[in-house]
């Protein structure tokens, strides 16, 4: 079963988030054989962390759980929220296997919290700059909640332009890059 977190930082927490990213990885690193994407979003800088992606194949709702709230910075107060729901993995593989390489152009996050009837369940036909895409669904997986991507895109406008805008509750862009260890 694959699973989306989207921590989201607490105002002024960013000392607390860099104190405690060597725990942070090493948290990550148990989980390296399930992660399929991982990253932060970015303030406006591109410079500033305001939360933290991670998307990853697990056995069951109560261990994605789990891993959403034993996480270290979420533990000890980095974070103000969780979004966690269930994801489809349309594409079929892992952020690292996007043609398109770490660098290289903005890439984004892009929520849409699902209303009414699901949309956008169909990769887009422009589909080479799509990182990850995939549907968020309810524990049992079968009620759609919205629609998740990453994407490399010009600017957020283009990157919202990704999913039906009149589809969705609401549509959030978010500046992300691809994360992990440096090298």
């Amino acid at each position: 079963m694959e699973f989306l977190t989207y921590h989201r930082d607490r105002p002024g927490s960013l000392p607390l988030r860099d104190e405690l990213l060597e725990e942070h990885w090493s948290y990550m690193d148990r989980y390296a054989k399930e992660m399929i994407a991982r990253g932060p979003t970015l303030a406006d800088d591109g410079d500033t962390p305001t939360g933290s992606v991670h998307i990853l194949d697990l056995p069951d709702p109560a261990a994605a759980r789990a891993f959403a709230f034993d996480e270290p910075n979420h533990r000890a107060g980095v974070y103000r929220d969780v979004l966690l729901r269930r994801w489809r993995n349309t594409l079929g593989r892992t952020m690292w296997e996007f043609p398109g390489g770490r660098t290289g152009g903005n890439r984004y996050l892009v929520l849409g919290l699902g209303e009414g009837e699901p949309a956008d369940l169909a990769i887009p036909s422009d589909r080479h700059e799509l990182i990850a895409y995939g549907p968020l669904l309810a524990d049992d997986g079968t009620a759609w909640l919205g629609t998740a991507v990453l994407l490399r895109a010009p600017d957020p406008v283009t990157a919202r332009a990704v999913l039906t805008a009149d589809r969705y509750a609401d549509i959030e862009v978010h500046l992300w890059q691809f994360g992990g260890r440096p090298s």
